[in-house]
């Protein structure tokens, strides 16, 4: 509230999206419809909450626009949606930067930067565009990065772009952290899907989530388990935007099971999931556990 720049490290869960986003609604001028505050965020983390929770503060000031723009999906009806204005923007930097070589999102009003899942994000590779477009930026009066982690893209985007930032540490705490229980399930390679099969269906499991190394196991395990009459739906990193909302809007019926390769399983966010399977061992320190889990369990 008081405008400084900030560099904000805090668990999932203890609502950094709150943090950067109500500031940003009550700075904003909505006599005036043209964009005065940029959230970007990695394309894999989009059916997070963020943009979501923007719109839904919208019931409480009506004449607030917010318009989402990232890759994979229809970019006319984003062009369609931008030209009737808007005062936030929540976009991935790809797609965003290909709006602005297109002139179709005016940022030059933009005083609000804010880099939501900052780690993640730049470390996927956007450093570059993010620098590219926040140079484009003259008007920008602040900047502030939230994420879980601090890496050295964001401590050097830090250092070229802010002013005496702010550095915030939320410790995680007992009340934050994810109840689940853990364990490991000691099998052979032939064996691991019958096992996994007969604790879905010895422990009532009702929903599920079961992740792998690659898309090939992905698909092969999905159909193996609608062999089983298993409900199942399947995501990996190469389906397109468009395909995942497919998906993720079909996740809301009765679906058993949901195969991820580890880069689909980015920035997931379901409730009510009984159980997570990790049916390969990570490739490296990236075990998944549910994102704001309920009654979740989870197996290796």
């Amino acid at each position: 509230m008081e405008g400084k720049d900030i560099i904000a490290k805090a668990p999932t869960g203890t609502g950094k999206t709150c943090a950067f986003g109500i500031p940003l609604i009550l700075g904003l001028d909505q006599s005036r419809n043209y964009p005065q505050a940029a959230s970007w965020r990695p394309r894999g983390s989009w059916r997070s909450r963020s943009p979501k929770t923007c719109r839904t503060w919208r019931s409480f000031y009506p004449d607030i626009r917010v318009v989402t723009v990232y890759g994979g999906a229809n970019i006319q009806k984003q062009i369609e949606k931008l030209k009737k204005g808007a005062q936030i923007v929540v976009a991935t930097p790809g797609r965003l930067q290909d709006h602005m070589n297109r002139r179709t999102v005016d940022l030059s009003h933009v005083t609000t930067v804010v880099l939501d899942e900052a780690d993640e994000m730049l470390n996927m590779g956007f450093y570059k565009d993010v620098r590219k477009i926040l140079d484009q930026i003259k008007s920008r009066q602040r900047l502030a990065m939230f994420s879980a982690t601090i890496s050295r893209e964001v401590m050097d985007i830090g250092w070229l772009y802010q002013r005496d930032a702010e550095e915030i540490t939320v410790q995680p705490v007992e009340d934050s952290a994810p109840r689940i229980d853990q364990y490991l399930v000691l099998t052979t390679g032939r064996n691991k899907l019958a096992d996994m099969a007969e604790i879905i269906v010895q422990k009532g499991y009702k929903r599920v989530m079961v992740f792998c190394n690659q898309k090939y196991t992905t698909a092969m395990l999905a159909n193996q388990m609608a062999r089983l009459n298993f409900v199942v739906d399947c995501l990996h990193g190469d389906l397109s935007q468009a395909e995942r909302n497919k998906l993720w809007a079909n996740s809301k019926r009765a679906i058993s099971l949901c195969w991820c390769d580890r880069r689909g399983r980015r920035g997931i966010d379901v409730s009510e999931v009984d159980a997570v399977f990790n049916y390969d061992v990570p490739d490296s320190n990236d075990i998944h556990a549910p994102h704001r889990p309920h009654r979740a369990r989870e197996a290796y």
